[in-house]
């Protein structure tokens, strides 16, 4: 997985900060939009945990925070729940214009009811989460209920908000009342999940069941349980996270991997080098892999590097030759671990001699049994260690024929 920041303006001119989490191989089948709880911002660790699982499951996930809340810019008496729903349609045209059009949309309480909004007016949206969602936008209010007759008296007041001090105006009050949320949950027609906890103390699950009476078939809800409204318990936001891509999975277009032909060889690696720096997609008959440079080689560290794949080569074919062996000798063998580094080091720290290069591959094996053995058995165990396929094959002399083909 990896993060990269985006520079998203929103209708008002004002910079959002918003970061893209990418799957493993870096090519997402779908984008998503997620939209964080009223006050809270992209960094809160429930918003991060649901966006890397949602990447597990094919998903480039946006998260970004609104209007003057985390690091976007603007005041926080700017970002009433209008102005959360155009932050959401900004987010989703930049994302059209510059990578592909996100598919779902996912909410955090205020949130969830800002997602609900913003798929009603994108056809491009083709699924909805919500999770602690409110039914009624105006809900949220009466966090700061202490302030609205100040407001009315004089304008501008500075209200507490959850421990924290938040600045805010007639205008901001009043947009709460503009938006008939469950009528537009009616129209909505998409497939909805409705995610919400029993004993939510913030938003009472009463409003989950409001949403589900409204929304129309595909509709879903899953219960979480004891869980706190902001998913404070990492444990419930993965969760969350995961059960989203699991279900999303129903409505959407199954998406295959581009096959490479290996015509006719065991496998390929293929490098765009225009586009992937250093990163390389690997093709077997039946399956795939991704090979990186770390970053202190100047790669982005999206997979293992060409060494560790030798090394991987090495390690495999050591535990599986160890465990045949231990088998035909009907040993207790129950696990076996094969530790492997490569390195350069100087053949005099080998004692190889003066006839040796100066410096030489060198790969640490270490081993680790599991299982009822005594010392002769792990001694004999070692032994064959060094006799595996791969083993044999990297102390031999080898040929590697080049050709070019069209």
């Amino acid at each position: 997985m990896q993060r990269t920041k985006l520079n998203i303006q929103n209708k008002k001119g004002h910079a959002l900060q918003a970061y893209l989490e990418l799957p493993a191989g870096q090519k997402p089948h779908y984008y998503a939009v997620f939209a964080h709880c009223f006050t809270c911002n992209s960094s809160f660790s429930a918003v991060k945990n649901i966006s890397r699982s949602l990447t597990s499951h094919g998903f480039g996930v946006v998260r970004f925070d609104f209007t003057g809340l985390g690091r976007s810019e603007g005041e926080f008496s700017e970002s009433h729940f209008s102005a959360n729903v155009e932050d959401l349609l900004a987010v989703n045209d930049y994302l059209k214009e510059h990578y592909q059009a996100p598919s779902l949309l996912v909410g955090h309480s205020l949130g969830g009811a800002a997602v609900i909004v913003a798929a009603s007016k994108l056809e491009n949206i083709k699924a909805v989460t919500t999770i602690g969602a409110p039914a009624t936008v105006n809900h949220v209010t009466h966090l700061f209920s202490h302030g609205i007759d100040e407001v009315k008296e004089k304008g501008d007041v500075e209200v507490d908000i959850g421990g924290r001090p938040f600045k805010i105006n007639q205008e901001f009050i009043a947009d709460f009342d503009k938006t008939d949320l469950p009528e537009i949950t009616k129209n909505l027609r998409k497939p909805l999940l409705i995610m919400h906890a029993p004993f939510d103390k913030i938003v009472g699950i009463e409003n989950a069941e409001m949403l589900y009476k409204n929304a129309f078939h595909p509709k879903s809800f899953v219960s979480l349980d004891d869980a706190d409204h902001l998913l404070s318990n990492s444990k419930d936001s993965e969760y969350v996270g995961d059960i989203i891509g699991t279900w999303v999975k129903r409505y959407f277009e199954p998406q295959d991997n581009k096959i490479l032909d290996v015509k006719g060889e065991q496998l390929v690696a293929h490098l765009n080098v225009a586009e992937d720096n250093f990163t390389t997609s690997i093709q077997t008959k039946k399956h795939d892999f991704i090979a990186d440079e770390p970053e202190s080689m100047g790669g982005d560290d999206f997979g293992p590097s060409p060494y560790d794949f030798l090394s991987a080569g090495l390690a495999a074919c050591t535990v599986m030759t160890l465990k045949l062996y231990a088998e035909r000798k009907k040993w207790d063998l129950q696990e076996v671990f094969a530790y492997i580094t490569y390195s350069k080091k100087h053949s005099e720290d080998l004692m190889l001699g003066d006839d040796k290069p100066s410096r030489i591959d060198h790969l640490q094996k270490r081993l680790k049994f599991v299982g009822n053995l005594d010392e002769a058995q792990k001694d004999k165990l070692k032994e064959i260690a060094s006799k595996c396929p791969v083993h044999r094959t990297l102390l031999s002399e080898t040929v590697i024929e080049t050709e070019l083909i069209d």
